[in-house]
């Protein structure tokens, strides 16, 4: 059997001039982008919205194979704390569903001060999988979100493997198993620290043998302020292929 995708990228699709040799030279960021990695996590969801054609540009602009990931909108997470917001989520997805069979997923990161509610989670989570069916990945951080793990699994969401680590239940995926997703920020600079190719190769066995048990598996750089998200998509892609 063969092992299911893994998609391995960056928050964002910028293509700075240190890794500029490694993609073709014509073309839009995220057309070549498109061509040597096969995920990206659209984080600027989270800031403001998008309209549906532009996302259907965005899945015209990239192979059929490419995926996808989309955070949902702060205003949903952070200013409205998962209650009371079903007309934003409905907003929210008629337009990421502009993407069309390249979304990949959604990703829904929490703010430190939310704290573990079951009953505000539980309405939620029903409210998010009534609207949508496919993968979504969340990203707690506060610690009484350990609790949460009954609730993940009942509802079918993937808790993110985190580095750094914010709580104690994110230093590998929890949660749903059919999805397995990698958010590494860099360490032990959040944002900016490389990561060395050590570190890269255990990485590349981890995601395989997820794969090979029957994971889609993701993993996305978020150290992209110094440039060094690109450089390590790349290096673990190619570990990746061979």
């Amino acid at each position: 059997m063969n092992p299911l995708p893994i998609y391995i990228g960056c928050a964002g699709w910028t293509v700075g001039r240190e890794q500029a040799s490694a993609f073709p030279a014509q073309g839009t960021h995220l057309q070549r982008y498109g061509a040597q990695l096969n995920g990206v996590e659209i984080n600027s969801s989270f800031y403001r919205p998008h309209r549906r054609q532009t996302y259907v540009r965005w899945a015209e602009s990239v192979p059929n194979a490419f995926r996808f990931s989309v955070k949902i909108p702060k205003r949903i997470t952070h200013e409205g704390r998962l209650a009371n917001g079903e007309q934003l989520l409905d907003e929210f997805i008629e337009q990421c569903s502009g993407l069309g069979e390249q979304l990949g997923g959604l990703l829904v990161q929490l703010p430190p001060s939310l704290a573990f509610d079951e009953a505000v989670a539980e309405s939620f989570f029903s409210t998010l999988k009534e609207r949508y069916s496919g993968a979504v990945i969340l990203e707690p951080r506060h610690p009484s979100w350990v609790d949460a793990g009954a609730l993940l699994m009942e509802y079918r969401i993937s808790q993110a493997a985190v580095d750094p680590s914010r709580i104690c239940t994110d230093s590998s995926p929890a949660g749903a198993q059919n999805v397995q997703y990698w958010r590494l920020h860099g360490s032990p600079r959040i944002y900016y620290s490389a990561y060395e190719l050590t570190y890269l190769k255990s990485l590349a066995k981890n995601l395989r043998v997820a794969a090979a048990a029957g994971a889609i598996v993701w993993c996305l750089f978020d150290n992209t302020a110094s440039g060094a998200a690109l450089s390590n998509a790349l290096a673990l892609s190619t570990l990746i292929d061979h």
